[in-house]
């Protein structure tokens, strides 16, 4: 009986060891969490004083935009993300991004039809600056490469398909929901040096069959992607997002 005591006991002690670690391990978490929450009151404090110190120079300045946006994004802050909230009154940059946004759009429908909704970035950089008044490299109300991508990324709840592609050295905007497949996308990529393929050029560079090559480029043609030149028994497929913005 007394050693069966004496292991009821243990296990009482056990187990009243269990209670205590496991409250001291609760209230430990709790005062870490109470220092964090402290730790984050006082950076979004600091955050907001940089911020209003800086505001001009975030909505003037593109380089001084992209470095913000790039801190935000390191700390895991979107200023995107709140457009009604916090960084839309403080900044306006939710605005500002919204605003390119309907922009960019406007921008892509305008050469819809010629390049079947994919677009050189530098091309729609320029026409959105046009739109925008933009006569100089010096005027105060610059617009990045950045910014042009940042705002796109503000269209992605539209489900319109617009997303900046690179294909090689090149960044294309897409403008259309349907995908590129890996076929439409080598002949993109075989394209940049001359702004156009044919057949003899897939077959010596891909090594693709002529079935193969003749599907690719329909696909290209009947998506707007390619245009076709006829000369004798010869096609050339030019790629209208190179050579309408110069390559």
């Amino acid at each position: 009986m007394r050693r069966r005591q004496v292991g009821i006991g243990n296990g009482l002690h056990r187990k009243n060891l269990q209670k205590n670690f496991q409250q001291k391990g609760d209230s430990m978490a709790a005062n870490e969490l109470e220092q964090l929450q402290k730790q984050m009151d006082v950076f979004k404090t600091n955050l907001q004083e940089f911020a209003q110190k800086h505001r001009k120079d975030i909505r003037k300045d593109p380089t001084f935009r992209t470095h913000f946006q790039r801190m935000c994004t390191n700390i895991g802050v979107d200023p995107l993300a709140s457009n009604k909230g916090f960084w839309a009154d403080l900044l306006g940059v939710g605005d500002f991004y919204y605003e390119l946004g309907v922009q960019v759009i406007e921008a892509c429908i305008m050469s819809r039809d010629n390049d079947g909704g994919l677009t050189d970035l530098d091309e729609l950089q320029r026409r959105v600056k046009a739109m925008r008044g933009i006569q100089s490299k010096s005027d105060s109300n610059k617009i990045s490469e950045d910014d042009i991508t940042r705002a796109i990324k503000t269209l992605k709840p539209l489900n319109g398909g617009y997303e900046v592609l690179q294909i090689g050295n090149k960044k294309l905007v897409r403008s259309v929901p349907k995908e590129l497949d890996k076929d439409q996308a080598e002949l993109l990529l075989l394209a940049q040096k001359t702004g156009y393929v044919d057949a003899g050029m897939i077959k010596n560079e891909l090594g693709w069959s002529t079935e193969r090559t003749n599907t690719a480029v329909q696909h290209l043609l009947q998506d707007g992607l390619a245009w076709v030149d006829s000369y004798g028994d010869k096609d050339t497929y030019w790629i209208p997002s190179y050579f309408l913005s110069g390559q």
